[in-house]
């Protein structure tokens, strides 16, 4: 395993982040189980997480992981999030000081520990003042609840101006960013890229393989539709707004696979390693489901990205030409 520094700050995490969101919707205890155990198992020491997964039942399972013992909350880095309202009472979501303690404690219960490393704002809040947040947030700081704060699907100005009060208050601010990002989807590369570089935050990108789309989706697609598998099949194409945007996207994934094939590589893993190469990005966070698809995503680290094989990346899924404001106007 590959380790780095978490943006500007001196805590080291893994290069690949294990996710968790699929704990509360396709596995079981006892597979989540075995798939936290592998990924200690392979070095990974950096994990994500978020209170409104299954309404806190993957929080739980993470926390009767960690009361097993052995070591498992002290080797992890743990991040969580909040936001998304817990309760339809008011005051159980969004980012004011009341639901930031409350969510933090409700959090720390489910997952049976003491502290949090890295406490993410899971989206913007325009009703909250930045001052409101970190009065709050840095009282958790102070009694030792979390460690770090990191955002989530943040704009650039949301970045820059969550840190310039925090630079106010002679505190840290945002050190990670959570944001979609991947050989499809692109978009962050105009502003949000440029601000956690110049704020020194570390980039964590989610949906790392576009839902799949960038795991080979093609050729298993193809393969469900064999004679004998129609109800597989039938299965998957009961994902609408997945199979539209395959249909959409299909000359692009026909041409990435082909690419794939001629590496010799899975296209899952030159997803990931090219993730690995782009400027700022910190760890993806993974998703995996089985320990195949867990085992499977350590070739990313090894995969080197050279030039000539960006370059033709980058001809397939062209980006938005750049930063801002160069990408869109003269430079």
């Amino acid at each position: 395993m590959q380790y780095t520094n978490l943006g500007r700050t001196a805590l080291k995490v893994s290069r690949l982040c294990f996710g968790t969101m699929n704990f509360g919707w396709h596995e079981s205890e006892d597979e989540a189980v075995g798939l936290m155990d592998r990924a200690l198992e392979l070095g990974i020491n950096f994990w994500d997480t978020a209170d409104v997964y299954s309404q806190g039942r993957t929080e739980e399972k993470i926390g009767r992981w960690f009361t097993q013992g052995g070591g498992r909350r002290e080797k992890v880095v743990l991040g969580t999030k909040l936001y998304g309202a817990m309760d339809p009472w008011p005051n159980f979501g969004g980012l004011s000081a009341l639901n930031i303690r409350r969510a933090c404690e409700a959090s720390l219960r489910r997952l049976k520990t003491d502290y949090i490393d890295l406490y993410q704002f899971h989206h913007v809040d325009r009703s909250a003042p930045w001052d409101e947040i970190w009065e709050a947030t840095g009282r958790l700081v102070a009694d030792g609840k979390i460690l770090y704060a990191g955002s989530s699907n943040f704009a650039s100005w949301h970045i820059s101006k969550a840190n310039e009060a925090a630079r106010r208050r002679n505190s840290l601010g945002l050190v990670s960013e959570q944001s979609p990002y991947n050989l499809m989807e692109r978009t962050i590369e105009l502003e949000v890229i440029p601000a956690c570089q110049d704020y020194g935050l570390g980039l964590l990108p989610w949906s790392p393989l576009a839902g799949g789309l960038l795991a080979g989706a093609l050729q298993k697609s193809d393969q469900r539709s064999e004679p004998g598998r129609r109800e597989e099949s039938s299965m998957l194409l009961g994902h609408g707004a997945r199979e539209k945007r395959m249909a959409a996207n299909r000359a692009k994934l026909q041409e990435y696979e082909g690419f794939c094939e001629e590496l010799g590589e899975k296209p899952a893993d030159v997803a990931l390693a090219w993730l690995l190469a782009q400027p700022g990005v910190t760890a993806p966070v993974l998703g995996p489901r089985t320990r195949e698809q867990l085992d499977g995503s350590q070739r990313a680290l090894e995969l080197p990205m050279t030039a000539e094989f960006l370059k033709k990346l980058d001809e397939i899924f062209p980006g938005p030409g750049g930063p801002a404001p160069e990408a869109y106007t003269w430079g």
